[in-house]
Formats: C-alpha cells, structure tokens, sequence
C-alpha cells in the first residue's frame, strides 16, 4: 500500500513567498511541509508552475475564473481600457465602464434590482448589504431591525459584519467576542434528508424553522441572507429552489428583507446568470431578493470586484436632504473602471456566445463521464447542478487529512483541486469539450483510487486546515 509523502522542501519562488508572503486560508507552519505551487502562467483551463508542469484549474482558482486564463477577448478589452481609464473615484465622478456595468446588470433582473453599489471583494459586498438593510429599515422609522438571520454552515466572508452571518467554526470561533450576535437558522442542506424524506422535505422543514424566528423577532430582523441553491464552503451543500420560494414568501409576510449572497454561485455557475431565478416554479415570473451580492466570477477571474443590487425601494430610503441618511460607505477602488471593464466584456460573452445554453452542453459531457461515480460504494451524496459536481467520500474511508493527500495525489495528476472536507467538488472554466471531460473525469477518479489507496502515517494526523 503506497504511503504517503509530502511534497519536497520548498525552493525558488515558494520559498522566497514562505519568507515574505502570508498566504490566505492557510496554517502557515503546516505551508513549510505543503509548500504553495509557484505559478508562472496560465493559459485557457491550465496553470504552469516555475518547473513547466501544467495543472487543469479544476475549481477556476477559487471559482472566479470562468472563460480560462488569458482570454483573448477579456485581454483586449482590459488592453482598450487601460488606455483610457485606469482608475477614478467613484464620488462626485463617473465613468462608462461603471455606467453600463449597472445597466446590464439591472436589465439581468428585468428591472427590478434597479441599482449597483460597487466594491472589492465578496465579504465587502456582503458588508454593505447588511448595512442597507439596517439603514434602510432606521430610515424608513424602524430603527429596532438591526438583526440579522443567517442559515447554519452559511459562509458569507471574513470580515466582522460578513462573519458575523458566517457559521463556519474554524472562521468564526476565534473572533467569536469581536462579532455582532446573529440567529441562525436550520439549514435545508438535502443530504440531512431522514429516512424516505426528499429534497423539498428538508427544504420544508428549514422553512418552518426560518418561520418560528420571523414569527417571534420580526419587529427587531432586518434581514435574512442565504446563498441561493449551494452553501459551497459547507461541502457543496445544495437544497430545494423550493426553500428559495418558502423565504421570498416569509420574508414577505414578515417585513423582512432578503439578501442573496451570489458571491459564488452566479455568473452561471448553477445553470442561471442568478442563481436565484431558478427560485420561481416553471412557467411562473421569476421573482427576486431585495438585495444580491456578486462578485468572483463578474470580473471573469482577471480583477478584484464585488457589488451589491438593490431594489428601488430600498435605494430610495436613502434619498434626503441630510447627508447622515445617505450611504456613505465607500472604498478607494469603488468602481474601478478597469474592473468594471472586465465585468462588462464578461457579459457580453454571456450573450454573444449563449454562455449558459453552451455550458448546458458541456455540463452533459463531464455529468456522463462522471457516470462510474455515482455506483461507487466509497462515495455517498453524488450532486450535480450548472457547472458544479461534488461528492463526498464516505467518513470511515476518509482517513486523516484527506483533503490536503486528496490536493496533493491531484497535482500529481495535472489537477489544483481542493476539497473541502471529505468533500470533492469540480467547478471548472466553462471550456469543456468532450476529450476534457473525459480526461477530467478519469482524472478525478484515479485520485480518489491514489488516496484512499495511501497509508498515513502518525506524522500526518495532525488537525486538517479548511481547504475549498
């Protein structure tokens, strides 16, 4: 039985980022025996590293990467805009790129998300919908909303209002007396579904819950944020549109806005722009949150960017003569007009090439040739929706650190995969052909065989640091 080894001590440029970078999400002791690839360049799905090893993005470097790297179309427009507008404050100033972002975006929504507030990364996002909301709701006269409803193993970022929301304990529990006090909810995880239960049972159940807590706190809940269809850092845990339909509804009756995190599940990674239109039943209007998130994959993996869509009535709330009743939260790069270049050539790809039906077509290669999966008695809860798979590895086979041998056994097979957990997922660019699929999909399994085929060692059983 191979046993496993970690990789070499580190040299070249992952040493020199040992001495002088602090990685993120990483247990930088542990980073000394795992050491970071050193990646020089990349190049449609794959990544190169300084010895000219290729690696297929597998998790679109953290899901923001949608039509692989170096794209020419994205080059060329940041290439264009560079040489006009790089950069210029977004207060008392405006500029095209930011302009048409916003009206693209609202036209994505019918109208009905009628105005972009700019930012720089997800968990800033969710910062300034949280903040919204509450002013929104002190504006409007009801200054005692000022709590907040989150779903348990929800993430929605690190800062303190965003982790304040976040019941990932490894994130959370060290912060724990700097945060804001939350309630959180059950969430409609299907793979809680009790014996003969579905799907839309657990998503039921969630919602009763959701219900006792609006029944009882609605005059002090600002607001309920969720992430539509998949909670990803909770193992790619997917539930029920139906949940979907059951909160819109109870956020409704209760006077309680609705904030949809779509940081990592929009921008066509579930099958739909928003994740959340696949909330309404068929042949129904599709119906909205009051405040959406995005960020990740609007810039197509090329800029830091984030932004918050908002209903008028919102919106509106904040429109007074007294400066104090204004939003004015605000960031040095808001609207970035580099970003928000990028972000506008992502959407034009969207409709000049159907993005969504064509990925429809490539999500079918790679769901058939991940068919042996799913008979696989070492894997339990295989799921699939848009561009997303995952698997969970059955616990008593796991094994120790089964994440970081599962990261490491896939660079060995030209894969940067990370699971989270005993979780394998694949979240790929949406440049599938059907060689692709198939090498990703014999890939991914000999792994699972490589790793649960190892041994380890005492050495290696030391607490696992979150990997996604």
């Amino acid at each position: 039985m191979p046993h496993f080894t970690s990789p070499p001590a580190p040299q070249g440029l992952a040493s020199r980022s040992l001495q002088a970078v602090w990685h993120p999400c990483t247990q930088m002791k542990r980073a000394l025996v795992v050491p970071p690839l050193a990646i020089t360049h990349g190049q449609g799905p794959w990544l190169f590293d300084d010895s000219g090893r290729r690696y297929f993005d597998a998790i679109s470097s953290w899901w923001v990467n949608l039509f692989g790297h170096a794209d020419a179309r994205l080059n060329a427009a940041l290439k264009d805009q560079l040489d006009r507008l790089a950069h210029v404050m977004l207060a008392g100033c405006t500029h095209a790129p930011a302009v048409e972002l916003a009206e693209r975006l609202s036209a994505l929504t019918g109208g009905v998300l009628g105005h972009c507030f700019f930012a720089s990364d997800g968990a800033s996002a969710v910062e300034i919908a949280l903040k919204m909301s509450f002013h929104h709701w002190r504006n409007r006269g009801f200054p005692a909303k000022q709590e907040f409803v989150c779903l348990r193993q929800g993430y929605h970022g690190e800062t303190l209002g965003a982790l304040a929301v976040t019941d990932v304990a490894v994130f959370r529990d060290a912060y724990d007396p700097l945060l804001m006090r939350s309630h959180q909810v059950m969430s409609p995880d299907a793979r809680q579904a009790l014996p003969g239960e579905s799907a839309l049972d657990v998503a039921v159940r969630a919602a009763a819950d959701l219900e006792k807590l609006l029944q009882a706190r609605h005059g002090q809940i600002a607001a309920v944020i969720l992430e539509p269809l998949i909670q990803c850092a909770a193992g790619m845990a997917f539930h029920d549109p139906a949940y979907l339909r059951a909160v819109r509804a109870l956020c409704d009756q209760y006077g309680v806005h609705l904030i949809a995190d779509e940081i990592a599940v929009g921008c066509g990674r579930t099958g739909s722009f928003f994740a959340f239109e696949q909330a309404a039943l068929p042949g129904q209007p599709l119906i909205w949150p009051d405040l959406i998130c995005l960020s990740k994959g609007i810039s197509g993996g090329y800029l830091p960017l984030s932004l918050v869509l908002s209903r008028d009535s919102i919106y509106e709330a904040f429109l007074d003569d007294d400066v104090a009743r204004g939003f004015l939260h605000s960031h040095s790069y808001t609207g970035n007009a580099l970003a928000c270049r990028a972000a506008c050539e992502v959407l034009a790809r969207f409709k000049d090439d159907d993005v969504l039906a064509r990925n429809r077509q490539q999500a079918a290669l790679l769901t058939a040739a991940f068919a042996p999966l799913r008979g696989d008695a070492r894997i339990e809860n295989f799921r699939h929706i848009g561009m997303i798979w995952a698997f969970d590895v059955r616990e008593p086979l796991a094994g120790f650190r089964f994440a970081e041998r599962f990261h490491l056994a896939g660079r060995a097979r030209e894969l940067l995969i990370r699971p989270i957990g005993r979780t394998v997922y694949v979240m790929p660019p949406y440049l599938l052909d059907e060689t692709l699929a198939d090498w990703l999909a014999a890939q991914v399994r000999a792994t699972l065989d490589d790793v649960l085929n190892q041994s380890v060692t005492d050495a290696d059983r030391s607490p696992e640091p979150p990997t996604a």
